[in-house]
């Protein structure tokens, strides 16, 4: 189902081989014929309870010559990041979350709406989650203020990063029937799942760094923010009040209500398993709280199109290609590329450089113009799913996810092998050390605003930390594309521990290449869910409170997860590595808490194996 045997130059996407008409070439063929206004109008909008919401509106400028339609379809942009800066140079962008958009869709004739989300920016009102319920409601109340201006045709796209995208799941599943077409880039599907407690694990990342991001955005803190590499720029004075504060009073007065906001770090921690709500609030969970809670109510008729990449935070990938999965009917398209969260660099170490070549906003462009504007734009041609392969560094088409069904089934050795047979019984002690680490410099830290270009360079170095199996030389080349399972087999000193896995590529030089990763908390070891919420081609853990069982120290336990997913080719002459470890630290907390187990990993019939999606089988150096 794959188109494999196309190569293509990524760093030269005008027509990569996977495409019938590259995003790049449709773009020529398609010159912007309008200008973005220099500055939007704004005003604020009032919601059912009074809450007044910050809204920008940027409308495509023509002039004589090529006057602007007086209608025009509208793409919908919700941010917690503000709508725009008050800047003290006027040469800089004033709006780093939200002009690429504004730049993409107004000259190609779209107006753009600008929104900052309840409790963020110049808007009013507290928020009460990360995202929640609220927020959700004022979406489809924005959404039809704009379908009553003068200059909206009518439809409606949604758009944007992280955030953002999950926003445009939101908007979807209200069903107001402007809504066309959506495109998630980068966006959470289960916020427990593939967020904030990934594996089981609370991120210390989100908790962290995260949350003193957002606190620094929603007081207006200046200093706080300067650390932050997107918006710690000096010339940066706030949020931009809208039009008719032009003294600043009411802005004061929203960012007053914004101290008062939910720290994520304080929820987060009363939530340890999946489906719990907060103590002051038995409704508030993080279900409700997630777009993905919400997603089979968005009608069939409104096209998706998730794109994530392959070091895209610690779930996200795998909130895109389950959406994907959840919601076959809905003109689904999924795109997952070699890049981190948001696309901002290019993570295969095989790349030229480091930001990312592919003009992804030109591959949405398309997207919007085939279902909002109805322009023949030979989508309906294309295979639903492409994905990059690194190492390989090609683009490749799909009909389905995942795009082959072949799996080989390695078991670990008593010579600290990876092995296509079991072996006879036996076990590897690892002692867990809570100082191990897999740096700084991790698919992680840009989920915290960290400016990272060079991932995982220090890999070689931090092997000594974990115990790993090693395949002999591959004969030939290797294609790995999905998720790796892991079943581990153990027995632990004590009644908890967290059990990371990487798989690594070791070079015919023995230099190491992180590949993916996969974690899961032993807490969580019993039950898979099967929610039709999050219908998944791999294993996922329920994590809830009625399946957690401590371990006993002494007797054996099994533990089955899957890693996350990645599209790798193994050169002819590298061999594949699988290491586990037992802490991430600086990523997720000690498990258990100062007690640092020992770990026998059962090797053996029957006991620990790693279950690999490749393309063919493999063949080794004899």
């Amino acid at each position: 189902m794959s188109d494999r045997d196309q190569p293509s130059d990524p760093l030269d996407p005008a027509s990569p081989a996977a495409w019938r008409q590259g995003p790049a070439a449709y773009l020529a063929g398609r010159p912007p014929a309008f200008t973005a206004p220099a500055l939007p109008a704004s005003c604020y909008l009032t919601m059912r309870d009074g809450c007044r919401i910050a809204v920008d509106v940027y409308l495509p400028q023509g002039d004589a010559a090529h006057p602007a339609p007086a209608r025009v379809p509208t793409i919908a942009i919700f941010t917690p990041y503000y709508r725009r800066f008050v800047t003290s140079d006027p040469t800089i962008e004033v709006s780093p979350n939200c002009g690429r958009y504004r730049d993409a869709f107004v000259p190609q004739g779209y107006a753009v709406v600008v929104v900052d989300v309840r409790g963020t920016g110049a808007s009013f009102g507290t928020r009460d989650a990360l995202r929640s319920p609220k927020e959700r409601d004022d979406y489809e109340e924005i959404a039809e203020w704009i379908s009553q201006q003068p200059w909206s045709d009518g439809s409606i796209g949604c758009t944007g990063i992280s955030y953002l995208g999950a926003a445009a799941v939101f908007l979807a599943s209200t069903r107001h029937p402007a809504v066309k077409a959506i495109a998630p880039l980068f966006a959470v599907t289960d916020i427990y799942t593939d967020q904030l407690y990934v594996g089981g694990v609370l991120s210390c990342i989100w908790t962290g760094r995260y949350d003193e991001l957002m606190v620094a955005l929603d007081q207006d803190d200046r200093p706080a923010l300067a650390k932050f590499a997107y918006y710690g720029n000096p010339a940066f004075q706030g949020p931009q009040p809208v039009d008719e504060d032009p003294d600043g009073r009411l802005l004061a007065q929203a960012l007053q209500q914004h101290r008062s906001n939910c720290r994520l770090s304080d929820m987060a921690r009363e939530l340890p398993f999946q489906h719990d709500a907060v103590l002051h609030d038995p409704a508030l969970t993080l279900d409700v709280c997630s777009p993905g809670y919400y997603a089979r109510q968005i009608p069939e008729d409104v096209a998706i199109y998730s794109i994530s990449g392959w070091y895209d935070g610690a779930g996200y990938s795998n909130s895109a290609i389950t959406r994907f999965l959840t919601l076959p009917n809905h003109q689904h398209r999924l795109l997952l590329g070699p890049w981190d969260h948001g696309a901002r660099s290019n993570v295969s170490p095989w790349r030229e450089q480091a930001a990312s070549q592919f003009p992804l906003l030109a591959e949405v462009l398309r997207f919007f113009d085939h279902h909002l504007r109805g322009m023949d734009t030979g989508l309906q041609h294309e295979k639903p799913v492409h994905y990059f392969t690194q190492h390989d560094e090609r683009w490749q088409a799909a009909d389905a996810w995942p795009p082959f069904e072949g799996k080989v089934r390695l078991h670990p050795a008593a010579d600290g092998g990876l092995s296509a047979s079991a072996g006879a019984p036996g076990s590897d002690r690892l002692a867990v050390d809570f100082s191990v680490s897999t740096g700084t410099q991790t698919r992680l830290e840009r989920l915290g605003a960290v400016g990272v270009e060079h991932y995982y360079p220090d890999w070689d170095a931090r092997q000594a930390q974990y115990l790993h199996y090693t395949s002999p030389v591959l004969a030939a080349s290797a294609e790995l594309t999905g998720h790796v399972t892991a079943s581990i087999e153990l027995v632990s000193s004590e009644t908890d521990a967290a059990v990371y896995v990487y798989l690594s590529e070791v070079l015919a030089d023995g230099s190491c290449r992180y590949v993916t990763e996969g974690n899961l908390r032993a807490l969580h070891r019993e039950g898979l869910s099967d929610s039709p919420d999050y219908v998944a081609s791999w294993p996922v853990n329920r994590y809830d409170r009625a399946t957690a069982r401590l371990l006993v120290p002494g007797e054996p336990a099994r533990l089955l997860f899957a890693l996350l997913p990645v599209s790798w080719t193994f050169a002819a002459g590298s061999r594949i590595r699988l290491s586990l470890g037992g802490s991430d630290q600086g990523h997720g907390p000690q498990v258990p808490h100062g007690r640092p187990p020992l770990l026998d990993i059962r090797r053996g019939p029957e006991a620990s194996w790693f279950e690999l999606p490749l393309a063919a089988p493999l063949s080794f150096v004899s």
